[in-house]
């Protein structure tokens, strides 16, 4: 294979081996070395690769962001007006892939990480204008100023998704319907 082929695969390999690593230890208190020997490489590769841990994390919430988008956009195909638009972005939220036990662990060190991390903040600022901006294009429809309703909708979505999160398996599924009764009962009093 050429050394352009196998950089990609070996970019992979980290960016799995550090959502499995942070997931097995529930925190980002994993070293480099640890991530590439998962991955099947020494550190000194893994560094020449993303330079740090830190860019490692991002190039990780990077995948599991595309992970998600890419739940959205299946979630959205099935869309035939603007009703079943804003479930299947609720759903999507919910979807079980958002549920792996080492995803869930990379979320929530995520969230903290934003907090003193500029980088990991503007990561976490692009995925919330998105759920932002789908949202209130399926709102708009609905209310006049759907941007509010939103922006609340969003909050719900991540305050449901860490409480389901830390909950357990299975309570996604309670989840989802709570956020949907959310937005229909945000709807109706907004008509």
């Amino acid at each position: 294979m050429t050394k352009s082929g196998i950089e990609p695969q070996r970019r992979a390999a980290l960016v799995q081996a550090t959502i499995t690593e942070i997931g097995q230890a529930g925190s980002l208190d994993v070293t480099v070395s640890q991530i590439a020997q998962r991955a099947g490489m020494s550190s000194a590769l893994a560094h020449h690769y993303f330079g740090g841990k830190a860019q490692i994390f991002l190039a990780a919430m990077r995948q599991i962001l595309s992970d998600y988008s890419a739940e959205v956009r299946v979630a959205l195909r099935g869309a035939e007006d603007p009703e079943d638009r804003l479930n299947a972005i609720i759903a999507a939220n919910f979807a079980s892939s958002c549920f792996d036990p080492a995803v869930i662990s990379a979320w929530l060190n995520f969230y903290v990480l934003a907090q003193r991390d500029a980088d990991a903040a503007r990561l976490l600022r692009v995925y919330r204008l998105r759920l932002q901006s789908n949202l209130t294009h399926a709102l708009r429809v609905h209310v006049r100023n759907p941007e509010p309703l939103a922006e609340a909708l969003g909050a719900m979505i991540d305050g449901i998704y860490l409480r389901a999160a830390l909950q357990g398996v299975g309570f996604e599924k309670d989840a989802e319907a709570r956020v949907m009764d959310c937005a229909d009962a945000l709807i109706r009093g907004q008509k």
